[in-house]
């Protein structure tokens, strides 16, 4: 009987400390939880207060002292007028470790949608109609909650508010800023919310968004318009490639049930199209067509041009061609691989597996500057559902009636205030 009593206490020894040495593991998670709610209303209040004052693109001033007293108040330090109105705040943990850098953009958008919120934008034709106000909210969020877990924080954290996001400029000022240039960051995260369900945390190794090229066909004067319109949709018939003859086009398939980005066999793994709506645009010279493809393999785009001057070549108006150019392109969000998998990793070891959802496809019409920051710095870029068919909320950017439920700010502010507190630990 005492050796069965001996068992049994060794027994209960071993999973107690068993017990406490998960749950020591997890206390710093489960303190991280703890915080978020605590704060969740005050970042509900400065989202608001963000929506209600919009600032377009190089002129996010009021926006830019907002954020820069939030920081100060944590106890960060805080570096202000960088790249113009950028602000970082710098929290620096108690042990070695590596710098990570996290980045939230600032700017508004022109738009005159309904805002049909209390606390709806107060500046006319000017609106957070992309999520910034969100974002911003995010970074804030996850400078609060581990500014309090100081003492047990390895490494630095960077956070990052950059201007300018909406012109494709911010970012590439940034980067060259000398300020900037002297972090030395290792890893770097940024989001960005849109029409996934509420809360949903999806990434992908390599592309999120497709290859955005804006295309300029040219001709002399002795074409007509209505000639260029019947030779535009011809070429476009060509060139597309799309699986399962679907209309890859309608971007609000990307989040439909079916055709979801989560849906290993999604029809936006791979296609080729050029939008239907373009500019036919003539003067006293020339008639010049212009309009936006989209391309997800990045080894198709050398192809492109010639093909479609082929197509002309080949039409009844060979004679009246002049030429085809890109007049604008961009590259695209490009997430580190082996950074990717391991921040998957992270987050589904902390919060459960298919705490983070495997994206298969790449994003049309959109894009980010964030990937200047990626061609200096490792770093992944996720994508965060805002939208809630509940509420009726339906969180499309740049679309009527963008909302965003902020229950998302809260799981977002958790989520990745546990990743970068584990990124910071050397490896």
């Amino acid at each position: 009987m005492l050796k069965n009593q001996n068992g049994i206490f060794l027994l209960i020894l071993f999973l107690g400390l068993f017990s406490y040495k998960s749950f020591g593991q997890n206390t710093i998670h489960q303190e991280i939880e703890k915080h978020t709610a605590k704060i969740f209303d005050s970042l509900v209040e400065i989202r608001r207060d963000l929506h209600e004052h919009p600032e377009l693109a190089g002129n996010e001033k009021r926006t830019s002292k907002v954020i820069a007293n939030y920081l100060s108040n944590l106890g960060l330090e805080v570096k202000t007028g960088i790249a113009g109105n950028g602000v970082i705040g710098i929290l620096k943990g108690s042990k070695l470790g590596k710098a990570i850098g996290w980045r939230a953009d600032m700017d508004a958008i022109k738009s005159d949608y309904t805002d049909d919120v209390p606390y709806a934008s107060t500046v006319k034709g000017v609106q957070h109609g992309c999520g910034h106000d969100v974002h911003m909210a995010i970074g804030l969020g996850i400078a609060e909650v581990l500014s309090k877990s100081k003492e047990s924080l390895n490494g630095t954290v960077y956070f990052i508010f950059q201007p300018e996001e909406e012109t494709f400029v911010g970012a590439k000022k940034m980067i060259s800023d000398n300020v900037f240039s002297q972090l030395n960051m290792d890893e770097i995260y940024s989001l960005h919310v849109t029409a996934l369900p509420m809360g949903q945390v999806m990434v992908k190794p390599n592309e999120i968004y497709a290859y955005q090229k804006r295309i300029q066909l040219t001709f002399d004067n002795d074409l007509t318009k209505d000639d260029a319109k019947i030779l535009y949709k011809s070429i476009r018939n060509e060139i597309l490639r799309t699986k399962d003859e679907v209309d890859h086009w309608n971007f609000p398939k990307v989040f439909d049930s079916i055709n979801t980005l989560t849906n290993p066999n999604t029809i936006f793994n791979d296609y080729l199209f050029l939008e239907e709506n373009f500019v036919v645009e003539q003067d006293s010279d020339q008639v010049r067509i212009k309009s936006y493809l989209y391309e997800t393999n990045k080894s198709n785009l050398p192809k492109i041009l010639p093909t479609i001057e082929q197509i002309i070549n080949n039409s009844e108006i060979n004679d009246h061609f002049v030429s085809t150019s890109y007049i604008q392109e961009n590259q695209t969000v490009l997430n580190d691989e082996g950074l990717t998998a391991k921040a998957i990793n992270s987050i589904n070891k902390i919060y459960g597996l298919g705490a983070v959802s495997k994206s298969y496809g790449q994003l049309p019409y959109f894009n980010d500057d964030f990937f200047y920051f990626q061609q200096k710095i490792p770093g992944v870029y996720f994508l965060l559902g805002g939208s809630n068919s509940d509420k009726g909320f339906v969180a499309m950017n740049h679309a009527p009636n963008f909302r965003v439920d902020e229950e998302c700010m809260k799981i977002a502010v958790q989520t990745f205030s546990s990743l970068i507190f584990e990124r910071t630990k050397t490896e």
